[in-house]
C-alpha cells in the first residue's frame, strides 16, 4: 500500500479558534504555533525562518531530556543531570569520579564518548490523521491497538529509510490527530565539560522543585560525524549578552515528557485516589532501599548516585502532583470544566447519541485497568535491573523479529530497530553488587504484590529467596561482557552473540539471566496483550471520540497534551506571590556562598571557594519564567526574540507539579540558569577559555 500523506510546512503558523489562551499557558507544536498570539500580547511575531531555525538547534536526549546545538561545531547544552548517565558511565569506564569532580576536555582529542546516548534533531513533521484513522474506523475495540499498530509501524517503516533516521507516529489531543515525525539521529556524542555534583545539584532534594535556587545544572557535550571528527551545523543559538530584566520575552524549545491535561475526570481521579498513591509508596520504599544501600561504602555511593537521585525526583513530583489533585479548588475547576462539556453536548440531542456515552465508557475502562493493573506492573515492567533489561531485549528481540513488522511488539518494529541495537550494546558499566541488590528487592516485591503462589512467582522463585535468585542471575550471567573496537562499536562478547546468533541463540542459552527472562516472559505477555486490546485500544477508541466532540462543541482546541515531541512555549521573566510572600524573578551568584553550609547538599566545591575573590557576585545566577514546562524539559534553551541563550531550563518550582493537570499562570514558574551565570563559572571557576570563546563570547573580566 502507497501511502499519500498530506505535508505541512513546520513553520506554518496557525492562529488558534475559540480555544485561544491568554495566559503563558501552552505546550505548542512549531507547526502549529499561535505567532500572531505572541505579538498581541509582547510585540514580537516569530516568523517562519525563526521558527525552523529554533527547531533545527534543538535536540531531543533519546533518554528523556532536551538539549540545544550552541556553536557551528556541534557543541549541545544540556542539563548535568541529563547528562548524569553518561558522567557516571565514564566515571566507571575511567575509574575516576566525574560525576564528585567534574570533568574538562583540555582538547577535543579528550573528549570521551557518552555510551549509548543518543540526540534527536526534528526534521519533518508529516499529517497522518486521515491514514491512521482510516484504518481503525468501525474497528471493534478489542482489535483497535492491534490494526493501529499495524498502520502506524507501516507508516514508520516507510519513513525510516536508513538507519541515520528516526521516525515516530504521534498521537496529538490523544487521537484528535496524528502526526508522523522525523528525526535525525546523532549517535556518537562525547562529553565536553560537567561541573562537580555538589554545584549543579546545588541543594539537592531539599531545594528541588522549589525557589530561590543556585544551581550550575550544565553540562556540554558534542556531535561527532561519522568521520569522527566535530559535526558542523548551520543551526546552533549564539550567546546573549547577558540582558535579561524582569518582563522579558523568553521562549523555550524543549521536548516535555506528558501531561494529563485532557483527560476525563475519572482518569484524574484515578490518579488521585489510587495511581498516584501506590506509587508513591513503592517509590519512598525504593528510596530508603537505595539509601541504605549507599551506605555501604564509597564505591557503592557513587554507582548508585543517579538512580538514586532519579527516585528522589519522581517521588517528589508525584507528591506535589497529587497536592494539587487533593485541593479542593484545583479539583472544583477541573470537574467544572468537565461539566460545562457534557451539558453543552447534552443540550445537541445528536452529539448526546453519539458521544454521550463517552465518559462513561472511559470510567468504566478506568475501573478495569485497576483491575490489571497490580500484575501489569509487577511483570511487564520487570525489575530493577540493567541485566535483566538486557535479557528481556535479547529474548523479545529473537521472538519478534522473525513476525511480519505489523505484528511485533512495537519496540521491535524495523523504524525502531536501530535505536534498539545502539541501546542494548551500549558499553555501559554494570556493577554486580547494585544488580544484586535491586533484583532481590524487585523479587522479593514481585512476591509480596502477586502473592507466594502466583505461576509466575513460583516459576521464578521456588524455593529459594529472592537474594539467592538475584546472586545465581547476576553472578552467573556473561551478558556483562562487551569487546569494543577502537570507534566504540561491539565487536565481541555473549550480548552481541546473542544478538546476531537470533532466536536459535538465544533459545539454546544456559545464562541465567536469560532463563530468568524466559521465566518472566510468557505471563508477562499474558497480561500485556490483554491490557492492550482490553484496556488501551478501546481507550484510544473512545479519546479519539471524545477529541472530535470537544472539536465541535469548543472549536479548535489550544495546544495538545505534552507527547515527549518538541514543543515551544512563550512567557516572560517574573516573579510570584507564595504564602503572601513576594518571590523575585532572580538569584545571584553571591547568594550561593551565603547559602553554603559546609556540609551537604549545601556544601559549595572547593573550586567555587578559591575562585569567590575573581567572580561578580551581583551576577544573576537562576531566574524564573512564565513559560509552560514540564518533565523533559529539562536542559530546554531559554531564548530571546532574537533566538539567542538567555538561559538553561533545569526544574519548575513545587506549584508547577501541578502543570501535569492543568496550568497556574499566577504561580506556575520554570526555573533556568542564567547565561551570565554560565560563562562566569566557565571562565573564572574552572577555566574554560577555549569553551567560553566556542560560544562566540570573550572571556570575561
Amino acid at each position: 500500500m502507497r501511502m499519500k500523506f498530506m505535508r505541512h510546512g513546520l513553520a506554518a503558523l496557525s492562529i488558534v479558534g475559540s480555544g485561544v489562551v491568554f495566559a503563558d499557558e501552552g505546550m505548542w507544536t512549531f507547526n502549529h504555533f499561535p505567532a500572531a498570539q505572541v505579538r498581541q500580547k509582547y510585540g514580537f511575531e516569530p516568523d517562519a525562518a525563526w521558527l525552523d531555525h529554533l527547531r533545527l538547534a534543538s535536540m531531543r536526549l533519546a533518554g528523556g531530556c532536551s538539549g540545544s546545538v550552541v556553536s557551528r561545531h556541534g557543541l549541545v547544552m544540556t542539563n548535568h543531570h541529563c547528562a548524569r548517565g553518561c558522567i557516571e558511565m565514564i566515571s566507571g569506564l575511567q575509574r575516576k569520579d566525574y560525576d564528585r569532580d567534574g570533568f574538562l576536555a583540555a582538547t577535543r582529542a579528550t573528549e570521551l564518548r557518552c555510551p549509548g546516548m543518543e540526540l534527536n534533531q526534528l526534521i519533518e513533521i508529516v499529517d497522518v490523521t486521515g491514514p491512521v484513522q482510516d484504518a481503525t474506523r468501525d474497528i471493534a475495540a478489542d482489535r483497535f491497538a492491534e490494526v493501529q499498530k499495524r498502520i502506524t509501524t507501516t507508516i514508520e517503516q516507510q519513513c525510516a529509510t536508513s538507519d541515520e533516521l528516526r521516525c515516530e507516529v504521534v498521537s496529538l489531543f490523544r487521537g484528535g490527530r496524528y502526526e508522523l515525525y522525523r528525526y535525525r539521529r546523532l549517535q556518537d556524542i562525547r562529553l565536553v565539560f560537567a561541573p562537580e555534583a555538589a554545584i549543579a545539584d546545588f541543594g539537592g532534594d531539599p531545594d528541588n522543585f522549589m525557589f530561590p535556587r543556585y544551581d550550575l545544572d550544565v553540562a556540554f557535550v558534542r556531535i561527532y560525524g561519522p568521520d569522527g571528527r566535530p559535526l558542523p551545523t548551520e543551526h546552533f543559538l549564539a550567546w546573549s549578552d547577558g540582558t535579561l530584566r524582569e518582563g522579558d520575552l523568553t521562549f523555550v524549545s524543549g521536548h516535555p515528557g506528558g501531561t494529563s491535561r485532557s483527560k476525563t475526570l475519572a482518569q484524574i481521579d484515578d490518579e488521585r485516589d489510587v495511581r498516584l498513591p501506590r506509587t508513591m509508596t513503592a517509590v519512598a520504599e525504593l528510596r530508603g532501599y537505595l539509601s541504605q544501600y549507599q551506605q555501604r561504602g564509597a564505591e557503592q555511593h557513587r554507582h548508585s548516585t543517579q538512580a538514586l537521585a532519579g527516585i528522589e525526583n519522581w517521588l517528589k513530583a508525584m507528591k506535589g502532583q497529587h497536592a494539587a489533585l487533593t485541593d479542593p479548588v484545583f479539583h472544583a475547576q477541573l470537574a467544572r470544566d468537565e461539566r460545562v462539556l457534557r451539558e453543552r453536548v447534552a443540550a445537541d440531542p445528536v452529539l448526546e447519541q453519539t458521544y454521550g456515552p463517552v465518559w462513561q465508557r472511559i470510567a468504566t475502562l478506568v475501573r478495569h485497568e485497576q483491575a490489571l493493573r497490580t500484575e501489569y506492573t509487577a511483570l511487564e515492567r520487570g525489575p530493577s535491573s540493567r541485566l535483566f533489561e538486557l535479557a528481556r531485549g535479547l529474548v523479545r528481540h529473537a521472538d519478534e523479529i522473525g513476525k511480519p513488522n505489523g505484528e511485533r511488539l512495537k519496540e521491535y518494529s524495523d523504524a525502531r530497530l536501530p535505536q534498539f541495537r545502539q541501546t542494548l550494546l551500549a558499553a555501559r558499566p554494570i556493577y554486580d553488587e547494585l544488580e544484586i541488590a535491586t533484583l532481590g528487592w524487585s523479587l522479593a516485591k514481585l512476591r509480596e504484590n502477586l502473592g507466594p503462589d502466583h505461576p509466575t512467582v513460583r516459576r521464578i522463585l521456588g524455593r529459594r529467596s529472592p537474594a539467592d535468585v538475584a546472586r545465581t542471575a547476576v553472578v552467573g550471567s556473561r551478558l556483562e561482557n562487551l569487546q569494543l573496537d577502537d570507534a566504540g562499536t561491539a565487536v565481541a562478547g555473549e550480548r552481541l552473540a546473542l544478538y546476531t546468533g537470533g532466536k536459535a541463540a538465544v533459545d539454546a542459552s544456559d545464562d541465567p539471566m536469560i532463563l530468568l527472562a524466559r521465566a518472566y516472559d510468557g505471563d508477562a505477555r499474558a497480561i500485556r496483550r490483554r491490557v492492550e486490546t482490553e484496556v488501551e485500544g478501546p481507550m484510544q477508541q473512545q479519546q479519539e471520540q471524545l477529541a472530535r466532540v470537544r472539536a465541535v462543541v469548543l472549536g479548535n482546541e489550544p495546544y495538545p497534551d505534552a507527547t515527549f515531541t518538541l514543543r515551544l512555549s512563550y512567557g516572560s521573566v517574573r516573579g510570584y506571590t507564595e504564602e503572601e510572600r513576594t518571590v523575585g524573578p532572580f538569584t545571584t551568584l553571591g547568594g550561593a556562598f551565603e547559602r553554603h553550609t559546609g556540609a551537604e547538599p549545601y556544601a559549595l566545591p572547593v573550586s567555587w571557594l578559591d575562585a569567590k575573590p575573581r567572580l561578580r557576585l551581583d551576577l544573576p545566577m537562576n531566574f524564573v519564567t512564565t513559560n509552560d514546562i514540564i518533565g523533559g524539559n529539562s536542559g530546554s534553551p531559554v531564548v530571546n526574540q532574537r533566538a539567542e541563550i538567555v538561559g538553561l531550563i533545569f526544574d519548575g518550582n513545587r506549584q508547577s507539579l501541578g502543570g501535569e493537570f492543568g496550568f497556574d499562570a499566577a504561580q506556575n514558574r520554570a526555573v533556568a540558569v542564567h547565561s551570565a551565570a554560565l560563562l562566569e563559572a566557565l571562565d573564572k571557576v574552572y577555566g574554560a577559555r577555549s569553551l567560553v570563546e566556542e560560544l562566540g563570547q570573550p572571556p570575561t573580566r
